[in-house]
């Protein structure tokens, strides 16, 4: 009896850590996400809405996600990485050094936007993803 439960629970484990080792098990946040700046609010803030589901299909991790060292540089993003809110580091009291990037609004205008004109595919217009 003591034999089954041993191997039983060998298995599930081995199980268990091929599921996470393919990325099965791997957390990929929520489906659908509202952005909104909450340090550096506009005056007149609209939350934007951000369908993640669908921009996973098309794009990897790191082309949005990123770190910054301790010297306060991007260095970009690596499997299993822990994802922060982008205001952690992009609002003013941060001391972001590139103006353009210096709040929420302006990284998230700058990444998304800029993206979106690249690829000529998403919303460029404000109404697009501020419903």
């Amino acid at each position: 009896m003591k034999k089954t439960v041993i191997y039983a629970a060998a298995i599930a484990l081995a199980l268990g850590m091929g599921f996470t080792a393919n990325g099965i098990a791997a957390d990929k946040g929520p489906a659908e996400l509202t952005l909104q700046a909450t340090v550096d609010a506009a005056a007149k803030a609209k939350p934007a809405t951000f369908n993640h589901a669908k921009h996973q299909e098309k794009l990897a991790c790191g082309d949005c996600h990123h770190s910054k060292d301790a010297a306060g540089k991007k260095v970009p993003y690596v499997d299993g990485q822990k994802v922060q809110k982008c205001e952690t580091c992009h609002n003013k009291a941060a001391g972001m050094t590139n103006e353009k990037l210096a709040t929420f609004k302006d990284a998230a205008h700058a990444n998304c936007k800029g993206c979106h004109t690249e690829k000529n595919a998403g919303p460029t217009k404000c109404d697009g993803c501020h419903k």
